[in-house]
């Protein structure tokens, strides 16, 4: 398994600025969340406390470009599915957010021309759930949302959790955008547990369908819950009796009962625990609450 998820990540980038991030020393490329490239303005590292220019010149569309070519490996056409996402995962769980220009309207949609990108630097995490898995199972585990705002860390704990619960249970990871386990070749690169199944490129809902169906599951997880079919998808493995480990965008509890895809499935009972995490002086730390 390659864990080196900041190397992975600044293999990506273009020349100059690929050489400006693997220059950085080993202290800051472990602080490292993203990279951001926007066109006409310096090239940046996302730290906890902020962003840091990398060169001082400005990114161009020939590096967002270039970017976009070893994202999709010379192969744009076979990504368009993932593209009209508005991001493309390559390998390692390495995600690429793309912005730009858009084009079409309704489903038919396509970005035609990048002006910003955000490589997000996936790694593990290995001990960040020490704290919590053994109230998180005692006396069994019980469907749980892992909580946080966009960037703060679901992803991460959730591939930890999976990792966890994997070595005794069957769990089935639902592994959309490839993120959470990394899978390349058919093998996770990150560490996802002896007893855990991926399932990776398809929605939660039928994905969900499929590994019911196929690998008799004890525990489903998916990463981010955040629109009506992903809810159905928890609706359909909990009418199975098998639990749930899923991720929201949520700074808290009380905040996810005031946004509506969430409302109905707490409402119903579905989610019993939240893993909460916040951060403090550039620090993340997670607290089991009950919903």
């Amino acid at each position: 398994m390659r864990s080196d998820g900041y190397e992975n990540a600044a293999a990506l980038l273009p020349g100059d600025i690929r050489a400006a991030a693997l220059a950085l020393p080993a202290a800051l490329r472990g602080r490292a969340e993203e990279f951001r490239l926007r066109c006409g303005r310096p090239p940046a590292l996302l730290l906890p406390e902020g962003e840091r220019a990398l060169i001082p010149r400005g990114v161009t569309e020939r590096d967002l470009g270039a970017l976009l070519e070893t994202a999709t490996r010379s192969s744009v056409h076979t990504a368009l599915g993932q593209l009209r996402a508005g991001f493309v995962t390559v390998r390692g769980g390495v995600r690429v957010g793309l912005a730009g220009v858009v084009s079409g309207d309704g489903g038919a949609i396509a970005l035609r021309r990048v002006s910003s990108a955000a490589v997000r630097i996936p790694r593990a995490a290995l001990g960040c759930a020490d704290g919590i898995i053994g109230p998180l199972t005692r006396p069994d585990f019980e469907n749980t949302l892992i909580l946080a705002p966009p960037g703060g860390g679901k992803t991460t704990m959730l591939r930890e959790i999976v990792r966890l619960l994997g070595g005794t249970r069957r769990v089935s990871l639902v592994d959309e955008r490839g993120e959470a386990a990394g899978v390349f070749e058919s093998a996770p690169e990150f560490d996802v547990g002896p007893m855990t199944d991926v399932m990776t490129g398809i929605d939660k809902r039928r994905g969900a369908e499929l590994m019911l169906r196929a690998m008799n599951p004890e525990i489903i997880a998916f990463d981010e819950i955040t629109c009506p079919d992903d809810a159905e998808a928890c609706r359909l493995a909990l009418g199975c009796g098998v639990r749930i480990l899923a991720t929201a965008h949520a700074a808290g509890t009380d905040d996810l009962r005031a946004r509506g895809v969430y409302r109905e499935l707490t409402a119903a009972g579905a989610f019993r625990r939240a893993v909460v995490i916040s951060r403090a002086g550039g620090e993340r730390r997670a607290e089991l609450r009950e919903i």
